[in-house]
């Protein structure tokens, strides 16, 4: 099933009330069978050095990931991005960090050397500052979420969420944001791709 096509235009200041999404996890589309930092800094467009000093935890699929040039991604991977965390846990699951041998039975060892070459899709988590630093652009590039996901997301969002929306459109049609606030829109679609510009 097609994806229902939802395009918003936001004042910048509004990219907070996306940050649940953003951390519940959102999918997109990439070329998969590749290494973690092939995808991070050819695919994503990020600089090596801020995934190197900015992004210092990653898990893939639910494992701490230290050596990104041989970590694999593959169609369905889940990949969660975070900046420094405080304590002895933040110590701990930093990547190449004092303290990374610590959870050696945690931490992500791909067994083979490469995946499938292919178009497919990864599930994208983000936490703490990395929320407002990457957040704009993967909505600007489109994000997918569950039908039931956006329906809960829009129907708990308040007044100033919509005055802040400046444009809205559902497969490329004009809608009004009050035909949206309750989500009804969403339900039982399947799956929706979210697209955000901020600078409304």
């Amino acid at each position: 099933m097609t994806a229902l096509d939802f395009r918003l235009t936001m004042k910048p200041e509004q990219i907070r009330e996306f940050f649940p999404i953003l951390q519940q996890g959102f999918r997109v589309t990439a070329r998969v069978g590749c290494t973690l930092r092939k995808l991070l800094c050819e695919q994503f467009a990020l600089g090596s050095d801020y995934v190197a000093e900015r992004i210092t935890t990653i898990f893939l699929n639910g494992k701490a990931t230290d050596d990104l040039d041989a970590a694999i991604v593959r169609d369905g991977s889940t990949i969660a991005l975070s900046a420094a965390m405080p304590g002895l846990v933040g110590a701990t699951m930093r990547r190449g960090g004092y303290y990374s041998a610590m959870r050696s039975s945690i931490t992500h060892a791909d067994k083979e050397s490469s995946g499938e070459d292919r178009i497919g899709t990864v599930r994208i988590k983000l936490f703490n500052i990395l929320l407002a630093e990457l957040g704009p652009d993967f909505l600007r590039r489109g994000a997918v979420v569950n039908d039931s996901d956006m329906t809960e997301f829009l129907g708990s969002r308040d007044e100033q969420f919509w005055q802040g929306c400046t444009e809205a459109f559902l497969n490329g049609t004009p809608v009004e944001p009050a035909f949206l606030s309750s989500g009804e829109p969403f339900r039982n679609c399947g799956t929706v791709r979210l697209t955000v510009n901020f600078g409304g």
